[in-house]
């Protein structure tokens, strides 16, 4: 098995790693009841195997929009930048399908501890709407990182819970609690933002920027 390989397909951990159990734990801005209904999602998409060099996260947002309008935000695996703060600029290959395996090269702004970043697509699932990448190169701190997200309909209309865990080692001489916070911060400001867009795009008329550059 790869190291920290996602255990989706059922996999069992080799006796040097662990198996995440973010479906035991319900994710700050959930209720109970909410992550009831999500369980057997983090269990299918967002539970890894870890070395004890490694650590991983679930977090969640709640997006006042409907499930394929903030999926249609995450599906652009080419435009990152249109929800993720600090991403500078973000390029494929001319020509490129946006499929599972294609890469992407990331510019990372200024006064982060990265200045670059190359990503896989590892999955994109319109039928589930599961996406998940992992960062084969470039220059920062994450390294091993393989994330996911998932997008689920809300218990009410015009309402979506978004999903994203990750997978990260921890770099030598940081500790596991230092790399999750750091890890955690980007993510939830990205999920923040996500949420602003898609509720932007959802309303209508303020989001003509944002609609001219998903529809290219």
């Amino acid at each position: 098995m790869e190291k920290g390989h996602s255990s989706t397909a059922g996999q069992p951990p080799s006796p040097a790693e662990v198996t995440t159990s973010h479906h035991l734990t319900t994710p700050p801005g959930l209720t109970d009841q909410e992550f009831v209904g999500l369980k057997d999602a983090v269990i299918e998409s967002h539970t890894y195997n870890l070395t004890s060099a490694q650590c991983s996260s679930l977090l969640a947002q709640h997006i006042h929009a409907p499930a394929d309008v903030v999926w249609s935000v995450i599906r652009r695996f080419d435009k990152p930048q249109i929800y993720k703060h600090f991403i500078k600029s973000c390029s494929v290959k001319e020509g490129s399908v946006i499929e599972q395996g294609c890469t992407r090269d990331v510019i990372v702004i200024s006064g982060l501890p990265a200045a670059t970043s190359t990503e896989r697509l590892d999955l994109l699932d319109d039928e589930k709407h599961v996406m998940a990448f992992t960062i084969i190169g470039g220059e920062h701190r994450l390294r091993n990182y393989r994330a996911v997200t998932t997008v689920h309909e809300g218990s009410v209309p015009e309402k979506t819970i978004v999903l994203e865990s990750y997978m990260v080692d921890v770099p030598e001489g940081n500790s596991e609690e230092d790399t999750r916070f750091f890890a955690d911060t980007v993510v939830r400001l990205n999920l923040q933002k996500l949420a602003s867009v898609s509720e932007a795009i959802a309303r209508g008329g303020d989001s003509a920027a944002v609609g001219e550059s998903l529809s290219r």
